[in-house]
């Protein structure tokens, strides 16, 4: 297992979304805040009494010693933690695991380049190699997997970096890790965000790389699981 917990998660139950980055949570009769750094809209994913499992810090001196890691989604595991998929690109490059970064060294992680901030740099045998990681967690029309679950000015932003990129003759690829166990295939959200879909399409003409994953999602932890074939033109 590429990414697993320090110990298993802990079983809880879903009240509220409290504030941005806060879940109110209830275990064992007791009602306590938990950490969230999903921002996301999780749509369809967190239901008051619905089943979740949280990770617990081994720092006594967070505020919130708890964080949401996996929510249940009507009997399937859905990651939501929004830091999995970078850690898990970086896990699989070292364990030889990611189809198109054979020879690739040097992962270096929240890189700029021009206005943005990629998420991954790489160096290759055909040169640089620029990754950009999201976390899907939306699964519609019997299997297709779909990014993104909101309107993602941010995400637009970074299609374009990796398309700039590309022209100056890097590689660029954008890693999407589905955390949802229900996911069979991989398309844009064309019915959330119909910009960022269309553009998808206009940068992979252009050369950007799409790997869309299936991660393997447990309360012990997150592996890689298989290539996600795509729904694109």
């Amino acid at each position: 297992m590429l990414l697993p917990f320090a110990k298993p998660c802990e079983e809880a139950r879903f009240v509220s979304r409290h504030k941005r980055f806060t879940v109110l949570v209830e275990r064992g009769g007791e009602r306590f805040a938990a950490h969230t750094n999903n921002t996301g809209s999780m749509l369809g994913l967190l239901r008051p009494g619905g089943r979740i499992w949280l990770s617990e810090s081994a720092n006594p001196a967070r505020k919130l010693r708890h964080t949401l890691e996996i929510t249940d989604f009507h009997g399937t595991l859905v990651g939501v933690n929004t830091s999995t998929p970078l850690r898990l690109l970086r896990r699989a490059v070292e364990a030889g695991r990611l189809e198109g970064v054979a020879g690739c060294e040097g992962f270096r992680a929240e890189v700029a380049r021009g206005n943005s901030r990629l998420d991954a740099l790489l160096e290759g045998p055909r040169g640089r190699l620029w990754v950009e990681c999201k976390n899907v967690t939306l699964v519609e029309d019997g299997g297709v997997a779909m990014f993104p679950d909101a309107v993602t000015e941010r995400g637009l932003k970074h299609l374009r970096e990796l398309a700039a990129a590309v022209e100056d003759g890097d590689r660029a690829a954008l890693f999407f890790c589905v955390q949802h166990g229900d996911g069979r295939c991989f398309g844009p959200a064309w019915s959330v965000d119909e910009e960022y879909s269309r553009t998808l399409y206009e940068v992979v003409d252009k050369g950007v790389e799409v790997w869309a994953y299936r991660a393997l999602v447990s309360p012990r932890g997150i592996d890689l699981g298989e290539r996600l074939p795509l729904v694109l033109p």
